[in-house]
């Protein structure tokens, strides 16, 4: 079972919970993902599977886009509205900011800039998780990072909440966006609710409910992705017999090691490319030098 699956993550259990409940339902155990989300979010969590987390690192880079709800009127000590939605709160009185502002606003988070992880975080200070650290009162707070926005849009806004959509690249915190956007208005914000549309190339459309992996297993129709359809944004070098062999034992192939209608990959120096068999299959993840030679990064035998 070599591939990923891709997981509409529904809002409660972490990351690391869903990676142990369908190494349950699948028994299976090689089983990762490309990157978490927080217990409050929702929606695409793609999760490597078999020989496919070896290529974790690949798929785990792209960007990522979200809906995110975010409530206007107080700041949380974690960025978000877990503590009190757990506690069933109502959420603070709407501040008297209007839609224009909070348009206006939004502009200085566009673009390419540093952010700060959230104090209540994974990230490591000093080998020590961030949220590990706050939780004793302690300095918890993150060094800044760079990150880039390519989207950010107020869809909706309405008695103080905020729908807003973003897409931004890997490593981007949604909630620490919520938390700076609030100061910039001088009224505090959290982020509400949060739902991950895409993350790479997966999306929604091929997501499966947990639910459904736990009842049906390895022998329910689940919408797995098979290895030789990732990483598609690769140039991809047909081998032939000989580069195949070559390329089982860790070997650099060249011109003599590839199909004709791939000699040109051969030229895409620094890039990684896919190196596949005669039959399709996805064989190893290879670097382009500037000798015409690939030389195997990982091999997926």
């Amino acid at each position: 079972m070599d591939g990923v699956l891709v997981i509409d993550k529904p809002s409660g259990p972490t990351s690391h919970d869903i990676v142990a409940r369908v190494r349950g339902a699948l028994r299976e155990k090689r089983i990762g993902h490309t990157g978490t989300l927080d217990p409050l979010a929702t929606g695409v969590l793609p999760l490597v599977i078999g020989r496919a987390t070896r290529l974790a690192s690949f798929l785990s880079s792209g960007d990522k886009a979200y809906q995110a709800h975010v409530r206007f009127g107080s700041a949380t000590a974690t960025y978000d509205a877990a503590e009190r939605l757990a506690a069933g709160q109502p959420p603070p009185p709407a501040p008297s900011i209007a839609r224009e502002e909070v348009e206006q606003a939004l502009e200085g988070f566009r673009g390419t800039y540093l952010q700060a992880p959230p104090p209540y975080s994974a990230k490591k200070i000093g080998g020590v998780a961030a949220y590990r650290l706050a939780r004793r009162n302690m300095p918890a707070q993150p060094k800044p990072v760079p990150v880039t926005v390519s989207h950010l849009q107020l869809a909706e806004y309405e008695n103080g909440l905020g729908v807003i959509s973003v897409t931004a690249t890997a490593g981007f915190y949604v909630r620490t966006l919520a938390h700076e956007l609030g100061a910039s208005l001088g009224c505090g914000a959290h982020l509400e609710r949060l739902r991950r549309t895409r993350a790479g190339g997966f999306t929604l459309d091929q997501a499966v409910a947990l639910d459904t992996v736990e009842r049906e297993g390895g022998l329910g129709q689940i919408r797995f992705i098979p290895m030789e359809s990732l990483l598609p944004d690769f140039p991809t070098v047909h081998l032939n017999d000989r580069g195949e062999r070559r390329v089982c034992h860790g070997n650099a192939v060249s011109i003599e090691d590839v199909e004709p209608e791939s000699v040109r990959v051969l030229t895409a120096v620094g890039e990684n490319v896919r190196l596949v068999t005669r039959s399709g299959a996805l064989l190893a993840i290879a670097n382009a030098s500037s000798e015409g030679i690939l030389r195997p990064r990982i091999v997926l035998v």
